[in-house]
């Protein structure tokens, strides 16, 4: 839980809250960050992917928002509603305390599901607190122009694209473009807001006290049924299950896809150009969610995932970038083109803001493992895969045997040009290998001579052209002396025995050039030039990575300082970004996934070494 000083803007005065200053509330189709300070800065509607509708949090002025706060000075304080994705933030006044609790109601595939209904419900818990809001919707990342009008007790906020209905118990007023209150609530009292997306056939329809009581009570118990099912019971329970909640909350219910963060364009640095759009899903992100929620006992959102591969990623797609995308849209389309939007000045004015990812084109020839590991695991673990499936792993190892020794963009997705990368070598590998073993257990039908012929080369290219004599480690690519964290992967991969000598020398070696106080960057960019300006932040699931790898190593000591550190990097909400920065500030899109997964990995793998 973490405690703000008093605001230093007005409630309705311009600025940036830093990244990590916010939670997440969702519906399983979308979700909205809510600043410590009460502010919606972020949403989209009616799909993560969708523009937003609220965009503070990547230009104050015009990106749009809701802001809901005591209209005194306050300090607050945010945290979850024990094992739920309901959000408190808290305001304590001279006065008295309020706390505004924020959700979206799980419709599951009713008619409802269509409204995405936003509740914000006020309560003065102590004395009396005076509050303030402002609705004010900015629809297509701040480009198209609406109307506001009230039509009766109901604000109708119409763009050319779609329309938003606020209602409220406390009187609103209007000016065509943005709608406003000022109230004050004594000890028990109460206000309710509710905003609905209103098209077609949805309309708008009151939010009153007992409704959001009842939405209130249907929600908890909805994320507290669904969390009761994690087999997780280790030392770190508050935080895994958090991961948990939070994987699940960037889940797109009517595909299965699992995206890689809710956000697009927060920047990894600064006033850098290292801003994208991660609302996609990622096939390397997914297969290791899949992975992470198998290990817990999550089955139904593995099978949802491996329903949207089987739906949506044919292997028969002859791509230039092979049978596979690296990522896809949650609704399985493949155009993603990636676009400026250069009136928006982005997080703090770190421009640019883009929309689409032409990362989409590149080829990554790791997918094949990540995607073929969580079949296998997915197989083992939770329901045998059809004939129909196994089919389709057998068409892309096929693939992967003919392909395997091509240069490519590798897993970091660098823009500097293609290079013979040991990851993308390694789950190539790893592709194959997973491949022969369910076909072994299974009793299935496959190539297996020429299948373990290429496995073997593969294993036998990597200790040949991998290894460094120079470092005495395995380095980022054929014929180079550059480290990269992502080859901490090697003993979680199996690949490598974990105690083997040349893999000791290599953590060694990561150590100390990649490590600083448990936080491990992906590469260094001057050794490796990577095509892009300015520097990065640690990356988050390389430092979790790292704490799995010693854990195998037997110092499960030092990985234990090493995981409990990390531990001390998240939000107040057990949340983390992609990155994080020189002063321990969160970088980059937030949540992220593929920090989450590797947390729970991490925390799971720990556990079972510390007994």
């Amino acid at each position: 839980m973490v405690e703000t000083p008093p605001q230093q803007d007005t409630p309705t005065g311009p600025g940036y809250l830093p990244i990590a200053e916010h939670g997440l509330i969702g519906d399983l189709r979308s979700v909205a960050l809510v600043g410590t300070n009460g502010t919606i800065d972020w949403y989209c509607c009616p799909s993560f992917d969708a523009p937003s509708v609220f965009a503070a949090i990547l230009d104050a002025e015009r990106g749009g928002s809701f802001e809901l706060a005591a209209s005194v000075p306050a300090r607050t304080k945010q945290f979850y509603f024990p094992d739920t994705n309901v959000l408190i933030t808290r305001f304590f006044t001279e006065d008295g305390v309020g706390e505004v609790q924020d959700f979206m109601p799980v419709t599951g595939e009713s008619d409802e599901s269509a409204r995405h209904r936003l509740i914000r419900r006020v309560v003065c818990v102590r004395g009396s607190v005076p509050f303030r809001t402002r609705v004010a919707p900015r629809f297509d990342y701040g480009t198209s122009p609406h109307t506001a009008r009230m039509t009766g007790d109901v604000a109708l906020f119409e763009s050319a694209d779609m329309s938003l209905a606020l209602t409220a118990t406390v009187a609103l007023e209007c000016d065509d473009v943005d709608v406003w209150a000022d109230f004050k609530l004594d000890e028990g009292e109460s206000a309710v807001f509710a905003l609905d997306q209103v098209d077609g056939e949805v309309t708008s329809r009151p939010c009153a006290r007992q409704e959001a009581e009842d939405e209130f009570a249907a929600t908890v118990a909805y994320w507290r049924r669904w969390v009761s099912q994690s087999r997780y019971r280790g030392r770190w329970r508050e935080m895994v299950h958090r991961s948990a909640l939070t994987l699940k909350l960037l889940t797109y219910a009517p595909t299965g896809a699992i995206v890689a963060a809710p956000t697009t364009s927060l920047p990894e640095q600064l006033g850098g150009e290292r801003n994208w759009d991660y609302r996609y899903v990622w096939i390397r992100d997914a297969a290791f969610c899949v992975y992470a929620l198998l290990r817990l006992g999550f089955t139904g959102e593995a099978e949802a995932f491996m329903k949207f591969v089987t739906r949506y990623i044919s292997p028969g797609d002859g791509n230039p970038s092979g049978p596979l995308q690296i990522m896809y849209g949650i609704d399985g389309r493949t155009e993603l083109t990636e676009r400026e939007l250069p009136h928006l000045e982005g997080h703090r004015k770190s421009a640019p803001v883009q929309v689409g990812n032409a990362a989409a084109d590149q080829l990554q020839l790791d997918i094949y493992g990540a995607l073929i590991d969580s079949i296998y695991l997915y197989d083992k673990w939770a329901q045998p895969i059809s004939s129909a499936q196994w089919d389709d792993v057998c068409a892309l190892v096929d693939w992967v045997c003919e392909h395997w020794d091509q240069p490519d963009e590798g897993v970091w997705e660098t823009r500097g040009g293609r290079k013979n990368f040991l990851y993308s070598r390694l789950m190539c590998w790893v592709a194959i290998e997973r491949a022969i073993r369910l076909a072994n257990r299974r009793g299935l039908p496959a190539d297996l001579p020429h299948w373990l012929k290429v496995r073997d080369t593969i294993y036998r290219r990597i200790m040949d052209r991998g290894w460094s004599v120079k470092r005495q480690a395995f380095v980022q690519y054929e014929g180079s002396d550059v480290l990269d964290a992502a080859l901490l992967m090697m003993p979680l991969a199996k690949f490598i025995a974990p105690t083997d000598p040349k893999w000791l020398s290599t953590l060694d070696a990561l150590t100390e050039e990649l490590v600083s106080d448990s936080l491990v960057y992906r590469y260094n960019p001057q050794a490796s030039p990577d095509g892009l300006r300015g520097d990065e932040g640690t990356f988050s699931i390389c430092s979790f990575w790292y704490v799995e790898a010693m854990v195998r190593a037997g110092r499960v000591d030092e990985a234990r300082l090493a995981f409990e550190k990390m531990l001390t990097y998240a939000n107040h909400l057990g949340l983390y970004a992609e990155e994080i920065g020189r002063t321990g500030e969160q970088q980059g899109n937030f949540p992220q996934a593929f920090t989450h997964l590797a947390l729970i990995s991490a925390a799971f793998n720990l556990d079972r070494a510390l007994g």
